[in-house]
């Protein structure tokens, strides 16, 4: 066994947890994590995170998959039997025990295993209790780790929040766990408390040393805590990293919108490390294909804004707020808008220009070039895939071809088709998607679950209820995550082919 191995604390295999309802929270994902890691999960509600949390716990089993701890499969261990411990945001906290108690609690129910000689002399196993001076070292222990010295006979309500949070820690930490799992555990406190928060968490990690899994939907607690980031979306890891990585250099849109603030724009490769956005050429570090369309993304931090003749590409400032530390700034340079932070600012209606070192320009390839689906044929001669339905011109199947009065496609070879349930492949571009709030009036219904603005346009997606089927499409409308709306696409918008059969 090599010494990566050695060091694996915790090791997910293929994990996938489905619900009794089809929802697939996570989805058949590998990761490892490292003793004395200290590990955030991050992403948006409904990602996976906490379900994954509470895989690890044993508090949920897996639909299929594995969690080895130390080498060795614990997927079908319960809670109780892990060296793993869980702090909830709800700190569970028994209102009718003091500080000292609400620690102790789950030592008192504890049994250690003890060799024990009876008078014959023989030796057996026997589950024993601490006694009460071993409990009391431990406690004693625990609430000194968290800095609750004295707070012993304190009923836990006359606490704040924070200092609450820290009891359950301490019982957490009480039991000695190789693992402590955190599940959004500063959720319920208020900003300074927070902020707080996460500086003693991060110097409670180093002085224990023992493994942290942390989820939040919080981007600056992953920022500021972790060791590693575990970006996940739709029960699927976007990106595992350092802070530094996933904030300089995001795998893809979706991390790059989530994680800190970005400019995030469509690009056309050029030439060698040449891209041009924003009607711009730039020089940057990323080698791409000559004409391949990518994703830019640039942070707004590291723009430089310079007066107008002096930079790069010219616009006007069409916003500035000051945020405590810097303005941020919007810059209006064609169609497109360019965010920009600063120390030094520029009135509304300036002229100004800006500047972007090639460091600072990060490529990535393009998520989303175009929708591709599988579908089949209607004996109306409609198109269903994605979960609806819509009016198509057949035709395309047939070079040459055309339908007779009774709706049955004639080839050009004079051969006559019915082409009810003729499987097809379906593909529709970005651009020729449009969406109503008026559900009825779409040949597929969904709810919006994504919007990243790429600078001139947003990018939205559409998932539809039945079997979470997505259409991906830009527009200069602005929406809301979350509407229902009814997706609409063009008779001369949906292009088909038969589907080709699998030779084996």
């Amino acid at each position: 066994m090599n010494d990566k191995t050695q060091e694996k604390i915790i090791e997910l295999i293929g994990l996938t947890r489905v619900f009794e309802d089809g929802l697939v929270a996570v989805d058949n994902i590998d990761l490892y994590v490292r003793k004395g890691e200290f590990v955030t999960f991050l992403g948006p509600s409904g990602c996976g995170k906490t379900t994954t949390l509470r895989m690890i716990a044993g508090f949920d089993k897996p639909t299929s998959g594995q969690i080895l701890l130390n080498g060795k499969d614990i997927s079908a261990l319960p809670p109780n039997k892990r060296p793993i411990n869980t702090v909830f945001q709800r700190y569970a906290l028994f209102p009718h025990l003091n500080v000292y108690d609400n620690v102790a609690f789950g030592l008192k129910l504890k049994r250690i295993p003890t060799k024990i000689t009876d008078k014959s002399g023989k030796t057996k196993i026997k589950e024993v209790k601490l006694d009460k001076q071993e409990v009391a070292k431990k406690v004693e222990h625990a609430l000194k780790m968290v800095d609750l010295e004295g707070f012993e006979r304190r009923s836990v309500s006359t606490l704040s929040g924070g200092q609450q949070q820290r009891v359950a820690i301490a019982r957490a930490l009480v039991n000695e766990p190789e693992i402590l799992l955190l599940d959004e555990p500063l959720g319920a406190l208020d900003l300074k408390m927070r902020k707080d928060m996460q500086l003693e968490l991060k110097e409670m990690h180093r002085k224990l040393g023992i493994t942290f899994i942390y989820v939040t939907h919080d981007q600056e607690e992953a920022l500021t805590m972790s060791d590693t980031i575990v970006v996940m979306k739709d029960g699927v890891i976007q990106q595992i990293g350092k802070p530094t990585d996933i904030y300089n250099e995001p795998k893809n849109s979706f991390v790059a919108d989530f994680i800190g603030d970005s400019n995030i724009f469509s690009g056309t490769m050029t030439g060698n490390r040449k891209v041009r956005f924003i009607g711009k050429v730039f020089d940057c570090v990323d080698d791409f294909e000559k004409n391949e369309k990518v994703d830019v993304v640039v942070r707004p931090e590291d723009i430089f804004l310079m007066d107008e003749d002096k930079g790069q590409v010219k616009g006007v400032i069409i916003s500035s707020i000051f945020k405590g530390v810097h303005y941020e700034m919007v810059m209006k340079v064609g169609k497109s808008e360019v965010v920009i932070q600063s120390t030094a600012q520029r009135q509304v209606g300036e002229k100004a220009s800006i500047f972007i070192r090639p460091d600072d320009i990060h490529i990535m390839a393009k998520e989303f070039s175009d929708n591709k689906f599988e579908g089949y044929i209607t004996k109306h001669n409609t198109v269903c895939f994605g979960d609806g339905e819509f009016e198509c011109d057949v035709t395309q199947l047939y070079p040459g071809s055309f339908l007779d009065e009774e709706g049955y496609l004639i080839t050009a070879d004079g051969n006559k088709i019915d082409l009810t349930d003729t499987d097809v492949e379906v593909t529709v571009g970005l651009k020729d998607i449009e969406i109503t709030d008026n559900a009825e009036e779409g040949g597929a219904v969904g709810n919006i679950v994504s919007i990243i603005y790429k600078g001139d346009h947003y990018q939205l997606i559409v998932r539809t209820d039945e079997n979470e089927e997505d259409y991906v499409f830009d527009t200069e409308d602005t929406w809301n995550e979350n509407d229902r709306v009814g997706v609409i696409i063009k008779k001369d918008k949906i292009r088909l082919a038969l589907k080709q059969e699998v030779r084996r």
